[in-house]
């Protein structure tokens, strides 16, 4: 099978992130002025409580069909029993969530209020099992997803011009939001006979799948008590103004690593079909490019945001939220940690069969920041959030190198990766003095603010032109040849 090109495979997954961001960007203005406060809380409500039924559903069985199915899929045979066999799992999943829904929405009284728009965000359930978006993934197909993402999701903005135009018309924005997620996935499924002929069978060792998918299933519920623990903790703690203040830094914060982690997410395929191949040295080669490039455009976005803060919080949130600048400034010092930790556990240790260790840094993460939280959160309010987010962040690194140093070491201490980290570094000295010259000469926020970013690229790649980096001198030879 011939490889998709990994660069055109990261701008479209970074494309299909942006416009996962904008659509609820373009629309929430609109159906919050439309929508009674009673509507938004209902559809808010339901689209939470289907949450905890869509991760039963999938288990883990996206990170493991990605590393297991990339082996296979030179081989149209193999790819079509193994991915009929993780169907087959899928959807008996998917049966229990709907089990454990129906069980709640019988025993619980207090559901009855929200039952259509549960009910209507429960069809996520079954159309996210049937679109099979991993065998995409496996083939490293991002064309086509972006562009059915594109299609569905403008056709969804008319919809909801169409007919959302009154406060009772909360149902119909719980049906456009679930159709501009999942409406494709019917096609997805048809489209996906050119990779493999998926069908339904029982008829296999289901204790070979099972064991790593629980396992892995163990370490989602882990990284959901991660990632959710801070907000609820502060929300016990503290005032809703705080866990306001803080959800608008989390939320900048969230939104520039999904971009970061473009590279990364597309690269994963490639790199579990090389190690489950046994082709260690083409494996450990892009390793190492996929760790130095998110090297070189983790540390000066980190570096970046911190200085622009105050900027993009008044930009995107307005003057009322100008608390959040301190948060989201200490949130800028966990992209490394996070980025790193992440190709630590889904490009080393997952495809390594590690999935216990990834479980075990997930668990001690979770810990640890629940605990920071809880001891920090009475003193420094949404600021202890922010420290312990890069407390447990690193925590995660350090966890993951420890138990795949055997595999990583020599990518992480080669002259290669230092030469990166150093000459990296120079140049966000560079992205500072730019940040604080637009500010000192420049007024107006919003030119200052687009000044300070393009200077701010311009000196940094020249900066690491000039040190001979490696990496810039490669994406400037790859501009050049697209012009």
């Amino acid at each position: 099978m011939k490889h998709k090109s990994l660069a055109l495979n990261a701008f479209l997954n970074s494309l299909r992130s942006v416009l996962n961001i904008l659509f609820p960007l373009i629309t929430f203005p609109y159906v919050s002025r439309k929508l009674t406060v009673d509507g938004m809380g209902i559809y808010n409500f339901s689209n939470s409580f289907i949450s905890y039924f869509l991760l039963i559903a999938a288990l883990g069985i996206n990170t493991y069909a990605i590393r297991e199915g990339a082996k296979y899929r030179n081989n149209k045979g193999k790819i079509t029993q193994f991915s009929s066999e993780i169907f087959t799992i899928n959807i008996c999943s998917t049966l229990i969530a709907y089990v454990l829904l129906f069980i709640c929405l019988v025993l619980f009284s207090q559901l009855h209020v929200y039952l259509l728009c549960i009910l209507i965000f429960s069809l996520q359930i079954i159309f996210t099992t049937i679109g099979t978006e991993w065998i995409y993934q496996i083939y490293e197909d991002y064309t086509y997803i972006t562009i059915r993402s594109i299609f569905f999701q403008i056709l969804s903005i008319v919809l909801l011009f169409v007919f959302v135009k009154g406060k009772q018309d909360y149902l119909k924005y719980a049906a456009i939001t679930v159709f501009s997620t999942v409406g494709s996935n019917f096609l997805n499924f048809i489209h996906a006979r050119q990779y493999c002929n998926i069908h339904l069978t029982f008829n296999f060792n289901w204790k070979k799948h099972i064991v790593p998918i629980l396992i892995l299933f163990a370490s989602s519920i882990a990284n959901m008590i991660y990632l959710n623990s801070d907000i609820t903790l502060l929300g016990l703690m503290k005032t809703n103004y705080i866990v306001g203040i803080y959800a608008v830094s989390s939320k900048v914060y969230g939104v520039v690593k999904t971009l970061i982690s473009a590279l990364l997410l597309v690269t994963i395929p490639r790199l579990a079909m090389l190690f489950g191949n046994h082709r260690i040295r083409e494996y450990k080669n892009i390793l190492s490019k996929l760790t130095n490039t998110l090297l070189v455009l983790a540390l000066p976005a980190s570096v970046g945001l911190f200085m622009l803060a105050k900027e993009v919080i008044l930009t995107i949130s307005g003057p009322n939220y100008i608390r959040s600048v301190s948060s989201l400034q200490i949130l800028c010092f966990a992209y490394i940690f996070s980025i790193l930790a992440w190709i630590l556990s889904d490009c080393v240790l997952i495809p390594a069969k590690r999935e216990k260790n990834v479980l075990i840094s997930m668990t001690i993460s979770a810990i640890l920041n629940i605990v920071f939280n809880l001891v920090f959160i009475p003193l420094w309010d949404e600021n202890a959030t922010a420290i312990s987010t890069v407390l447990a962040e690193a925590s995660m690194f350090i966890s993951n190198f420890y138990f795949s140093k055997d595999l990583v070491s020599d990518v992480f201490k080669s002259k290669y990766f230092w030469k990166n980290f150093i000459t990296s570094a120079v140049g966000c000295i560079g992205i500072i003095v730019i940040c604080l010259l637009c500010n000192s000469i420049i007024q107006s926020m919003i030119i200052k603010t687009i000044f300070s970013i393009i200077l701010s690229v311009i000196t940094y790649g020249i900066i690491l032109l000039i040190l001979k980096n490696e990496i810039a001198k490669s994406i400037l030879n790859k501009v050049k040849n697209i012009f």
